[in-house]
């Protein structure tokens, strides 16, 4: 039976991260305290510093060899319940695809561990508890978000290749990613170069576009009259065999998050009647390779620009000293297909909050320090809407306002629900799996808590085996930032909370949805595979309780990177974290009776 002293120690250990957050709000919210740029620098601090090291002082003192692993056994096997149960779902049912399956997994298994677990479980059963959740949070880090980023890089790589590869992906044999290409996630166009082996395979390499872009936009800079030459810009892979893609199907590579108006009337001169533009498998756009002049395949509509189609992407043909002829004019050489691959960005921006952020640490938000700049800032940095930038083009506007749609599972023009009602063969599965692992990789190791989490991991097992004890001058240094680190993620969230448009972004019978999985399937899977495993007394109250935590702050930053349902996310931390609390209060009730 719960009493009031056992009340007053929950309270005691998680109202005080309420109070951070909650000063954090109205700093920003009410008193104007904090400038956006401000906001920015704490965000900062916390994703490079303050979490990190708050993680690697809870996994580094717990002992791992007296884990407790008939308690990991059931967190373990409640993910892979719900992981199988969506995978199914997923093949099986029309309404299942890929991105609705990995929120789902995000909504009822990764809960606020680091942050509001250990110091709530703590005030509730003690500090065995706080053991238990260090173990829960060394499986996120090392195993389960891991395992998320594949998931996101494996859509990221499907979208890709189904839309530049629609029947020809069985063939491809390998890629080869630059190493400046940190992601598939959509957020900078890629260009996909196909050239076809001795082996008779097509090979595949994957390049950022920003050369390319930039050669252009200085071209543009000079006017579509101004006698600038705009040959395209030669191929490093002169004289390649390169598979030129032939499809009953227009592929549709996506588009960038330039204008392509700008471009195409850039290529479409003023003499283009005498431009004898090379054919395109695309059928929209062709360049002469001699004079880098541009036509377009629908020659009944005489010198008028052809208007870019929304998906349109850029595409460059091979030009340059090595390049020969035909008698007859024809190319003698080996074409290149060059493809702009780009998602439209993120409806949550590049600022947004930076708590567990992996790989880019950039301030978005240098510049505006004005009060007045509150309302923009909101709007720009974290609304779900579109942004217009210096140059009048409308950043996500576009694709958006194209689609006329404000429905959550239409937030990404292009989804792997839209390319699933077109089958396409996809390549071996090793090939896709390596490239997959490449751009993980790539991802991990500018991600500052994969190294806390691996170190605190290592120096706890060699620690606990051999009694070593940590240097005081580097055990202080590392405890003066870890215990900062907890009230400043709390603090950073209500930064965060305070510069949304709105608490719940998704509409609200989305959020009940997402709450009621969050708050009841989660708990309830947990309580099965718990008592699955054999878990009875306090240590299955500790199990529920922890599953029914808010919505973890690390699924919502990668929802928000690879633009797959960030609106719900965002729910999910701001209204589940002012929900927890009592939520987990009636559980915490609930189970002592």
């Amino acid at each position: 039976m719960i009493t009031l002293s056992d009340f007053y120690h929950v309270l005691t250990a998680v109202v005080p991260l309420y109070v951070a957050m909650i000063l954090a709000y109205g700093s920003v919210k009410w008193w104007k305290i904090f400038t956006p740029a401000q906001c920015s620098g704490i965000n900062r601090f916390v994703a490079l510093f303050a979490v990190p090291l708050l993680s690697f002082h809870f996994i580094s003192t717990n002992n791992p060899y007296t884990m407790n692993f008939r308690f990991i056994a059931a967190d373990t096997l409640q993910k892979l319940i719900v992981l199988g149960v969506l995978t199914i779902w997923s093949r099986v049912s029309a309404r299942g695809c890929l991105e609705w399956s990995i929120t789902l997994f995000s909504l009822s298994t990764l809960p606020n561990t680091l942050v509001m677990g250990i110091p709530l479980l703590k005030g509730m059963y003690g500090e065995a508890s706080g053991s238990l959740m260090v173990q829960i949070v060394v499986l996120q880090c090392i195993i389960w978000y891991t395992l998320m980023l594949f998931l996101f890089e494996y859509r990221g790589a499907r979208l890709l290749i189904a839309e530049q590869f629609p029947d020809n992906a069985a063939m491809i044999s390998s890629f080869r990613v630059d190493t400046d290409v940190l992601s598939l996630d959509g957020k900078e166009p890629l260009e996909t170069e196909a050239e076809v082996g001795d082996d008779g395979k097509i090979h595949v390499t994957v390049r950022k576009s920003t050369s390319s872009r930039s050669e252009i936009f200085s071209r543009m800079s000079h006017g579509p009259h101004s006698g600038v030459s705009l040959t395209p810009r030669p191929s490093n892979l002169t004289n390649a065999e390169i598979y030129s893609l032939q499809s009953s199907r227009n592929p549709t590579p996506r588009g960038s998050s330039f204008n392509h108006n700008d471009i195409y009337s850039v290529i479409n001169v003023k003499n283009a009647s005498n431009v004898s533009p090379r054919q395109s498998n695309y059928g929209n756009v062709g360049l002469d390779e001699e004079s880098g002049a541009g036509g377009y395949g629908n020659h009944t509509k005489g010198n008028a620009g052809y208007p870019a189609p929304p998906s349109a992407g850029i595409f460059s043909p091979l030009a340059g000293p090595g390049a020969k002829k035909k008698a007859n004019g024809a190319d003698g050489g080996k074409d290149l297909h060059m493809f702009v691959w780009s998602s439209s960005a993120s409806p949550v921006s590049e600022g947004g909050i930076h708590v567990f952020r992996g790989g880019e640490y950039g301030n978005g938000l240098n510049g505006i320090h004005n009060a007045k700049d509150y309302d923009e800032y909101r709007r720009d940095e974290f609304s779900f809407g579109n942004k217009q930038v210096q140059n009048g083009v409308e950043r996500e506007g576009p694709m958006l306002s194209k689609l006329g749609s404000s429905s959550t599972t239409e937030l990404h023009p292009k989804s792997m629900a839209n390319m699933e009602n077109k089958p396409t063969a996809m390549p071996p599965a090793s090939v896709i799996t390596r490239l997959i692992l490449i751009m993980v990789w790539r991802k991990l190791i500018r991600n500052p808590n994969t190294y806390s989490s691996l170190i605190g991991l290592t120096w706890s097992l060699v620690s606990y085996k051999w009694d070593v004890e940590m240097p005081a001058i580097i055990a202080k240094s590392i405890a003066i930032l870890s215990d900062a680190g907890l009230g400043m993620a709390m603090f950073s969230l209500g930064l965060f909370m305070a510069l949304q448009p709105k608490i719940i972004a998704c509409g609200n019978s989305v959020a009940t949805f997402a709450m009621a999985v969050r708050f009841i399937t989660g708990p309830a899977v947990m309580a099965a595979s718990s008592i699955a495993v054999g878990l009875r007394g306090v240590l299955l109250h500790i199990a529920i309780v922890q599953a029914a935590l808010p919505q973890g702050i690390v699924p919502f930053v990668f929802a928000k990177e690879y633009n797959v349902h960030p609106d719900i996310l965002s729910t999910g931390v701001i209204f589940g974290m002012l929900i927890a609390l009592p939520i987990t209060l009636v559980y915490y009730i609930l189970l002592m009776v």
